[in-house]
């Protein structure tokens, strides 16, 4: 999981944070309200295959060309799905797909209700973090698996029972954002971005300001973000996060204690920064408090909209030796493609299974919808693609293949990560008392979910120390 949902561009990938849902608080339908009337004739519409293995032939008929409308709910992101929606119907005319809009808080009450029966939305879209709230409603992918993971990334990770019922179309993860006018007034450059913890501790310093014991500038706050931050490094020091039955946390281990101790000892005994000032980091950076925050992709959205002043930078997460690729730079999650409801009508699911293989390779609006939400494409095909290999948060990942996906976490994971870490900075906790009481909670609430790690399917797990 990434942290959690936020407003507009931010709260696409986002679940299990304390982080408040700033979005309507009533849904909303777009697109025409007037069910769909038109009959498609035309099957052969003159129009190319797309895709590359997984294929979509527009030169069909649809629901044999007889009007049929279907409902497409989601939490946000209307316009970004509209587009493809739009696409589909102009091409089969007699398909109308209405986008009806719920609040995050809203939806995942809402949803399950509305799946029990016939009258629920045709298609939905899902966050893995509910994936037990929302499988069991879910039809499975009438697609040719071989095709779809020769075409997507991490398609293994989401078989269930050799079924796949929803993948990810786009994969987010951590990185710095900088200030540039903050990193210019310190006398560094590009030359100066950090490759390793240790260079990063040392430009710390050089963009911290204090005026005896009060700070004008951190050169680094992680208030909010620290847990995050910890979940990724400790894949950085070689160990899974998971045991290897992939059902309990390893959190209280020595190299968790070590990398707390890192973050700790930027404030503690470089004094980068202090748990008191910008209490909220993302907020901190944005208001031109600190001059380096950690953060995930979805930040770059935020900053864009809501501190459009900050002139500000991104480069990878630093890792611990400099010349070797870690174990991992950091964990992704997935952004999910729409589940496909098993109670739906049957008319209504075949559409629903044609609209997906046309969602699934139609390159283009996939582009501008990871954009939108600066994901990584899951689509091999769009690995090389000049507007993701320009846009300031994909271009600095590096190797994709070196970020690994958990699986879909429980809430409970960071949750109580972020109790721990918060305890150690702001409420004298010793740490192996915080790691410990947060290891022993997350395993017992894991230990009630049918929840297991796909670490073991990370591209480069042989390399793992534990």
């Amino acid at each position: 999981m990434a942290p959690a949902p936020l407003p507009s561009r931010r709260s696409f990938l986002l679940g299990a944070t304390s982080l408040a849902v700033l979005i309507p608080l009533t849904s909303c339908s777009s697109g025409a309200d007037e069910p769909a009337t038109v009959q498609d004739t035309q099957a052969a519409k003159g129009l190319d295959i797309q895709g590359v293995n997984l294929t979509y032939d527009p030169n069909t008929l649809v629901n044999n060309g007889e009007p049929i409308t279907l409902d497409w709910w989601l939490w946000d992101g209307d316009e970004q799905f509209r587009a493809f929606a739009d696409a589909y119907r102009k091409i089969h005319p007699n398909v109308e797909i209405k986008i009806v809009n719920q609040p995050w808080d809203d939806y995942w009450t809402k949803l399950p209700l509305a799946l029990q029966g016939e009258d629920g939305p045709a298609i939905f879209n899902i966050h893995n973090s509910h994936h037990e709230n929302v499988l069991p409603y879910c039809e499975a992918y009438d697609v040719d698996l071989d095709a779809l993971t020769q075409d997507f990334v991490g398609v293994d990770g989401h078989l269930v029972d050799g079924k796949v019922y929803y993948i990810d179309y786009g994969l987010m993860t951590g990185l710095i954002y900088y200030n540039k006018a903050m990193w210019q007034a310190a006398g560094l450059t590009e030359a100066d971005v950090p490759v390793t913890w240790d260079e990063f501790r040392e430009v710390a310093k050089k963009l911290t300001i204090r005026d005896g014991d009060s700070f004008q500038q951190a050169g680094f706050n992680f208030n909010t973000s620290a847990y995050v931050l910890l979940l990724g490094k400790h894949y950085q020091s070689g160990y899974n996060l998971f045991d290897k039955e992939g059902t309990k946390v390893q959190l209280d281990t020595e190299t968790v204690k070590t990398d707390l101790a890192f973050l700790t000892d930027l404030y503690d005994v470089d004094h980068v920064g202090s748990p008191d000032f910008g209490s909220n980091s993302d907020e901190a950076f944005g208001q031109g408090l600190s001059a380096m925050t950690y953060s995930w992709g979805h930040y770059y959205g935020s900053l864009k909209d809501e501190y459009p002043s900050i002139d500000f930078g991104t480069f990878q997460t630093p890792v611990n030796t400099e010349g070797s690729a870690p174990y991992a730079y950091d964990r992704y999650n997935g952004e999910s493609t729409f589940g496909i409801n098993k109670n739906a009508p049957e008319g209504a699911r075949q559409v629903a299974q044609d609209f997906l293989k046309f969602f699934l390779t139609s390159n283009d609006l996939l582009v501008q919808l990871c954009l939108n939400y600066s994901l990584f494409p899951s689509s091999v095909a769009l690995a090389g693609n000049e507007e993701v290999k320009e846009h300031p948060v994909t271009r600095v990942l590096g190797s994709i293949d070196r970020y690994v996906w958990p699986g879909p976490m429980p809430a409970t994971v960071e949750d109580n990560m972020k109790i721990a870490v918060s305890d150690v900075l702001y409420n004298g906790v010793p740490v192996d008392e915080a790691l410990a009481t947060a290891k022993s909670t997350i395993d017992a609430d894991i230990a009630k979910t049918e929840f297991t790690a796909v670490e073991n399917l990370y591209v480069h797990a042989d390399e793992a120390r534990g």
